[in-house]
């Protein structure tokens, strides 16, 4: 899509004024910068001088709401693993009877066997969360710096056709 001018981008972010450009909508916006002419990206950023803040700004929410994830995530990790190592020194107490027939004993050993495996296949899961996290923060945090990027080059270009001589390196 080809944004033809500021009255064009405003309506695919859905909003109508610059004002209302959402934490949300910064990356949508950058995405979309590479398609508008030098001019109207120009236009834009002038008019919305805090665009960096209101990028670096997203960047932290997103940063913080994940650090909140993890101490939740950490906390629940560390109530799983103490009751699974709970649940298996209970097994092996029972273990230690003397009186148990073969049949209990194998019973008891599988259930121990389930308790390992339990606690592996939550610890992969957990792996896996803490990836699609990281994930998540690492692709914020390049569209911020993308942003940035852009916003910079749309400066330097602007500038550089004001002073056309500044750009010859005279």
């Amino acid at each position: 899509m080809d944004n033809e001018n500021e009255a064009e981008v405003k309506r695919a972010l859905g909003i109508s004024s610059w004002r209302n450009l959402s934490k949300d909508k910064v990356i949508k916006f950058a995405a979309m910068m590479p398609d508008m002419s030098t001019e109207v990206r120009l236009k834009i950023i002038e008019q919305f001088p805090a665009f960096k803040d209101l990028a670096k700004n997203s960047v932290d929410s997103v940063k913080k709401a994940y650090e909140s994830t993890l101490s939740a995530n950490e906390k629940s990790q560390e109530n799983f693993h103490q009751a699974s190592q709970q649940h298996r020194e209970a097994l092996k107490e029972d273990l230690g009877r003397d009186d148990l027939s073969w049949e209990q004993r194998q019973f008891l050993h599988d259930r121990f066997q389930q308790n390992v495996g339990q606690e592996a296949q939550k610890d992969s899961e957990n792996k896996q969360f803490l990836e699609r996290g990281f994930r998540t923060v690492a692709v914020t945090a390049s569209a911020a710096i993308a942003v940035g990027a852009v916003f910079v080059g749309a400066r330097i270009m602007g500038e550089s056709k004001e002073n056309p001589e500044d750009s010859l390196g005279s």
